[in-house]
């Protein structure tokens, strides 16, 4: 029987404060509570609790205190707590496991000054750059040592990634290196054709593609098409804790996972770029051909001309280049990804937009240098 009186300044509640009862003791104490205010709540009658229980009985508490603090006068000096007694050894251990009001409140952080924010994204961008160097050091050692000794790698690893690194992007390679020499060679012969030099299409074009717009414009796609994918796997398999599989079977995921592409992609780079470069010339001798009547002898000629051996050099320097940096920087944000498939997608989105940045300013760079 569930029963709630009012004795003395004291709501006493007896039977059992469960989930199925807790309505009928919210109802008599509604009524009760229109007319009197206790400032005490006894609950020895009560010989079973559970949870929603617990939960009744921390609403009751707040509720009526709140209620004596509002009628509370100033010159009244009593302490304005609602006690709660009567905790026997039945109730006692639910009540302390389920209870909320012990717990320390919420704390909100404060907000940063305009310093503080300067200082902390400096401070957060030195851990970035430090996790960056530690885990490029990690795939440069382990892809070094992994020349001369393939164990703790899946047998044709090597392989399959590069035919998913280098083969499967050559039709898009192909397609933009063409779209970008027939450009380049239009947008050059209007001007050429003015002042009779027809011949210099095949100068600009072979200089343009082979120092330039081959290994960057390459390097984008690759950044954007593989570099992505090596970031969304590593991130899955980090979210999905089969990074944590791999290190308790003794495996190094660096070793296991990022070893592979990068030696592939070390490979197939440099061909993808003079595939890139051939197209792209290609694009420009329909233009010069079509457009500024060279003959291809005269086009071919030129350009095998003008072309030097430190030209090819610094070519592929950067394509290896380039492609060192996308693997590093997607295999970074890979691990470092926290959360679910959310986590995922931010990951790869930020591999790729720092692989592009990374392309792009590397390129400043050896034009510079290279000059």
């Amino acid at each position: 029987m569930q029963e709630v009186r009012i004795q003395d300044d004291t709501i006493f509640l007896v039977g059992e404060l469960v989930f199925s009862f807790v309505p009928i003791f919210q109802e008599k104490t509604a009524k009760l509570l229109k007319h009197t205010s206790p400032i005490m709540l006894d609950i020895s009658g009560i010989s079973r609790i559970d949870s929603a229980g617990v939960a009744y009985l921390e609403e009751l508490q707040i509720s009526i205190q709140s209620r004596i603090k509002d009628k509370r006068k100033p010159s009244d000096k009593s302490s304005g707590i609602f006690l709660l007694r009567g905790i026997n050894d039945a109730t006692r251990p639910v009540i302390e496991t389920f209870s909320s009001l012990k717990l320390p409140p919420a704390q909100i952080p404060p907000s940063q000054t305009f310093f503080e924010s300067i200082g902390s994204s400096v401070f957060d961008g030195f851990n970035a750059l430090k996790d960056g160097l530690v885990i490029a050091a990690d795939v440069f050692f382990w892809s070094l040592y992994g020349i001369w000794n393939r164990s703790g790698q899946r047998k044709g690893s090597f392989v399959q990634q590069g035919v998913a690194l280098g083969v499967q992007a050559l039709p898009i390679v192909a397609l933009l290196s063409f779209i970008i020499g027939f450009i380049l060679s239009l947008q050059s012969a209007v001007q050429l054709r003015n002042f009779g030099a027809n011949i210099f299409i095949a100068d600009l074009l072979a200089v343009t593609m082979v120092r330039e717009m081959g290994p960057m414009l390459t390097a984008i796609i690759v950044a954007g098409r593989s570099g992505s994918a090596i970031a969304s796997e590593i991130a899955t398999m980090q979210v999905t804790e089969e990074i944590d599989a791999l290190k308790m079977m003794a495996i190094n995921p660096v070793r296991y996972v990022v070893v592979p592409k990068f030696h592939a992609i070390t490979i197939v780079m440099p061909i993808l770029v003079a595939f890139s470069i051939l197209v792209g010339e290609i694009g420009g001798l329909i233009i010069a051909m079509g457009y500024l009547d060279l003959s291809l002898e005269s086009f071919v000629s030129r350009t095998i001309e003008i072309i030097t051996f430190k030209d090819l050099v610094v070519s592929m320097g950067k394509s290896i280049w380039f492609a060192w940096v996308i693997v590093v920087i997607g295999s970074y944000f890979g691990f470092q990804v926290k959360g679910g498939a959310e986590g995922v997608g931010k990951a790869t989105t930020a591999s790729v937009v720092a692989s592009i940045f990374a392309v792009i300013m590397f390129d400043a760079m050896f034009s510079l240098l290279y000059l």
